[in-house]
């Protein structure tokens, strides 16, 4: 009797742990301006906004980095915001929610990168390709799915930049590789992708 008061002591503190660092996330994908969407892909450009939603953001500050793999491993690792390293209280989170719009330019060999945050914006940032930057497509991790769940305190994943995988039938496909269940850092080598980016997040 002991032993199963206390695992279910042990299952409610996990499963209070994990709805006070669960955090919803939304997006709202391009623009609605239909002139203004076939432009920016014309121009090769990918916005995307992410909403995020949870009890435990308020009085949290984020960094957002973009991850490189090559050939399978982590090469670099990036900050294109960093909230952490500002000694005012300006990028505190003063409410449950929070908006962040991704902005990316693929083009002449370049990963190009600008957010935009409640009231600030990062620098734009200039990353090599290794391969024709057509063949580059941003995704995110929604699948079929309208929301996520992710745990705000960890550093998550939540948008790629990626090429396809390419089967022996001359087949490929983008969505393969995000809409899997490989974790994003394995998809290198799960998929054979020999470069790839990733945007992570983390709240503290």
């Amino acid at each position: 009797m002991k032993f199963k008061n206390l695992f279910l002591l042990l299952t409610l503190a996990v499963n209070f742990s994990f709805a006070q660092n669960n955090t919803i996330v939304t997006r709202d994908y391009g623009s609605s301006n239909k002139d203004i969407q076939a432009l920016i892909e014309f121009e090769k450009i990918y916005m995307e906004q992410l909403n995020f939603e949870g009890e435990n953001l308020k009085g949290k500050v984020y960094t957002i980095n973009l991850q490189e793999f090559i050939d399978g491993k982590l090469a670099n690792k990036s900050k294109l915001f960093d909230g952490f390293g500002e000694k005012s209280d300006h990028f505190t989170i003063k409410s449950t929610k929070e908006s962040v719009r991704f902005l990316f330019k693929l083009a002449d060999g370049k990963l190009k990168t600008y957010i935009i945050c409640r009231e600030a914006k990062s620098k734009k940032s200039y990353f090599d390709l290794k391969d024709d930057s057509e063949n580059y497509v941003m995704k995110d991790f929604f699948g079929k799915e309208t929301e996520l769940n992710i745990n705000a305190n960890q550093e998550t994943p939540i948008l790629a930049i990626i090429t396809p995988t390419r089967y022996a039938d001359g087949f490929s496909s983008y969505c393969d590789v995000v809409q899997s269940d490989v974790k994003p850092e394995n998809l290198g080598t799960h998929f054979n992708i020999p470069h790839y980016f990733l945007v992570t997040i983390q709240f503290k």
